[in-house]
């Protein structure tokens, strides 16, 4: 599988839009449901809660044959076996962080302009996040980029680029048509009340 068919579903698990479920249950019942890749996000955890989880992610993703990524921690990503690590605009930049990797290691960036974009492709990131597209509780600070700019910034690089924020799997079509090799989802998934039957909503519109 390329990279780019692994980051068709991106989940996020989210322990304030799920519902109770811890983030692994979170995470299995996405993959259930046809996620190609988990992102591990937990911000509050300690940098051992933290890896702990990382590693029950790594069992998690075995199973099902996904990607898996850590967010922010590279070196929670690295002592843990994770696929990858996804890099915001206030973490490792990426340059340094690919001196540190091993050959196959993946390192995703944010970027919401082509100017960021182009910095991040030419840094070393393997794939973009990109977005918020539409307003979203998940990062209700985040800046909306709307549907044009995304198509722009596809358009500018050549690397895998994932649509971040506030998207429901009616608007999957239109962003895979603007340059999206893939989607990535928070409470859109984990926090349905079937998040595998969601997962499947999103998958189907993928290939509708």
């Amino acid at each position: 599988m390329t990279l780019a068919e692994s980051l068709r579903l991106y989940v996020i698990p989210d322990l304030r839009s799920g519902l109770g479920r811890s983030l692994e249950e979170q995470g299995r019942l996405a993959l259930e449901g046809g996620a190609t890749a988990l992102q591990l996000r937990h911000k509050e955890a300690s940098s051992r809660e933290l890896y702990e989880e990382a590693r029950r992610f790594r069992t998690l993703c075995d199973a099902f044959g996904a990607l898996f990524i850590v967010n922010d921690r590279l070196d929670v990503a690295l002592a843990a076996g994770a696929d990858g690590v996804h890099l915001g605009r206030s973490d490792l930049p990426v340059a340094p962080a690919r001196l540190l990797v091993p050959a196959g290691f993946v390192v995703g960036a944010s970027a919401r302009t082509v100017e960021e974009a182009l910095r991040a492709r030419s840094d070393g990131a393997d794939y973009l996040g990109v977005g918020a597209l539409f307003p979203t509780k998940t990062k209700e600070e985040a800046v909306v980029i709307g549907v044009e700019r995304f198509r722009r910034v596809c358009r500018a690089v050549e690397l895998p680029v994932v649509a971040i924020g506030g998207i429901g799997s009616g608007q999957v079509a239109e962003l895979l048509e603007a340059g999206a090799c893939g989607v990535s989802v928070a409470s859109a998934v984990v926090g349905a009340e079937d998040p595998a039957a969601a997962a499947r909503a999103f998958r189907a519109a993928m290939t509708g």
